[in-house]
């Protein structure tokens, strides 16, 4: 009687890969992004910084923002002090990282709210059409044809300056113009054939927009929240320079600018170019990182 054969059987197979771990798994992504989009990369980076800046403000600064220090009155940028110190004998790199928190925190508040009510107007506008569409959309129009300073002004005029006036009546400025971007992805999106079958299988509007209309738009919201970051973060600069932004004694990079910095240009130029930098840096910071996802999540602008 013939033997059977003796087969290795797992040296025949072939060896399954092994999955690499979640980390391994972002470090190549992030490796390859930055490969890809070394702008956008250079943006995260800053952005990533801005972030760090405000979260550990108070271990970063070497003074508190309001702190008086005796004998330091208008110093240049030397050993004892980075940038230097203002009018009043305060350190300024400690005024520009606590000024980062209220950025971070004017920006992602502003664009939260006002891509939250852009993204309820525009999805709900391009779902249903019709004669809601065009009487939200003549809204809109309105909405934008007025100019920005002057609504925001207005607002603030009514309302008094402070960060939750001035978040509230950026978001309503936001909310305008992504509302447009975010409709027209709708428009797209409710043209594919899963929506008309999930209509045909007895679907509610509600279910259709939260499970098939609202993932499919996802990108574009990240998107434009991305890109209006900077946009928020320069408007919030121009309304602290004109005095309606944040108050004092609260560090804000545009009423930097405004105050010692306009005064003591010509005698401290400091006082301005540092707030000028830290305000330029992060604007070009999120617009770059903006760019680099819009060319990464839209499929149409991915390639091959």
């Amino acid at each position: 009687m013939a033997r059977p054969l003796d087969v290795d059987l797992a040296g025949a197979l072939p060896r399954a890969r092994a999955r690499p771990g979640r980390l391994r798994r972002a470090l190549l992504g992030t490796g390859r992004f930055a490969r890809r989009k070394p702008l956008g990369a250079l943006g995260a980076a800053i952005v990533l910084g801005l972030l760090v800046m405000a979260g550990f403000a108070e271990w970063i600064a070497p003074y508190d923002y309001d702190e008086r220090i005796a004998d330091a009155r208008l110093r240049p940028p030397g050993r004892d002090f980075v940038f230097g110190t203002d009018n009043v004998s305060r350190d300024v790199f400690s005024r520009i990282v606590h000024g980062a928190r209220v950025s971070v925190t004017v920006a992602f508040a502003t664009v939260f709210l006002g891509n939250l009510m852009a993204a309820t107007i525009g999805i709900t506008s391009g779902y249903f059409r019709g004669r809601y569409d065009i009487a939200v959309q003549r809204v809109v129009d309105a909405w934008q044809s007025f100019p920005y300073l002057i609504i925001i002004l207005s607002i603030l005029a009514v309302l008094g300056p402070g960060m939750g006036n001035v978040i509230l009546s950026l978001s309503i400025l936001v909310a305008a113009g992504a509302s447009r971007v975010i409709r027209s992805a709708t428009l797209s999106v409710v043209e594919h054939p899963y929506v008309e079958a999930a209509r045909a299988l007895g679907a509610g509007h509600a279910r259709i927009i939260l499970r098939h209309v609202l993932p499919n738009v996802t990108a574009t919201i990240v998107i434009v929240a991305t890109i209006g970051l900077g946009g928020v973060i320069l408007a919030e600069s121009a309304l602290s320079f004109l005095g309606y932004g944040v108050p004092p004694p609260h560090p804000s990079w545009g009423g930097m600018l405004s105050g010692a910095g306009r005064t003591y240009m010509y005698q401290a130029p400091w006082l301005a170019i540092w707030p000028g930098i830290a305000i330029s840096l992060v604007v070009f910071g999120f617009n770059m990182l903006g760019d680099a996802l819009r060319d990464v999540l839209d499929p149409r602008l991915r390639g091959s």
